[in-house]
């Protein structure tokens, strides 16, 4: 049985301004190390005039299929403030609230006043916490993505089996029809026998 995790039930940002520094803290649950680093190369665009983005995310890596053998991947980076006065608070606050698949920047626009390494610590860990808080924690299932793929004649019968279960999916109708569903890992054996059983073999999984 796939063991449950914490992270954030979607993205969020939360903001406040310490002696004239405004704080802006950017959260948003992800479910690969490669989504961690566009969510984190996006936030860094957008605030590209800010004068530090600072990214920490704690993200499984290794076989979905087989999540006791993965590992948790942890990073942060300092991004230019102090060394340990900023990534390393923020992945701290995702470490105390035992939060997975979770990336965060911390945005900060300098107002001139030196904060000091302890300033700068309860700063952003605010900002952490702030946006977690405001994005709410989830417990999460782990999940596999499964890409179906059927001729139209078939397509009626896979939705019906889809809504059914309530699964997340995309549909995309062409020549074939494709869908890519999001499927609880203790589930996906027998989604994909109950989708081969009712297209009479049918369909192309992947």
């Amino acid at each position: 049985m796939s063991r449950t995790y914490r992270t954030v039930a979607g993205p969020a940002t939360a903001d406040f301004v310490v002696q004239g520094s405004e704080f802006i803290g950017h959260v948003r649950p992800v479910e690969s190390v490669e989504a961690t680093e566009a969510f984190i190369d996006a936030v860094g665009e957008e605030y590209a005039d800010a004068t530090h983005n600072v990214p920490a995310y704690r993200v499984r890596t290794g076989d979905e299929s087989e999540r006791e053998s993965q590992f948790l991947r942890e990073y942060s980076s300092d991004d230019g403030e102090p060394s340990g006065s900023a990534g390393k608070p923020a992945l701290n606050v995702m470490a105390q609230r035992e939060i997975e698949n979770c990336a965060v920047v911390v945005t900060r626009y300098y107002g001139g006043t030196n904060l000091g390494v302890g300033g700068l610590v309860r700063a952003y860990s605010r900002a952490v916490k702030a946006a977690i808080d405001a994005a709410g924690v989830v417990e999460e299932r782990p999940h596999e993505s499964v890409s179906i793929t059927v001729e139209y004649d078939d397509s009626g019968t896979v939705r019906g089996i889809l809504e059914s279960e309530g699964y997340e999916f995309e549909a995309d109708y062409q020549a074939t029809v494709s869908f890519v569903v999001r499927v609880p890992l203790e589930e996906a054996d027998a989604f994909r026998d109950r989708l081969r059983s009712a297209t009479s073999g049918r369909v192309d999984l992947e």
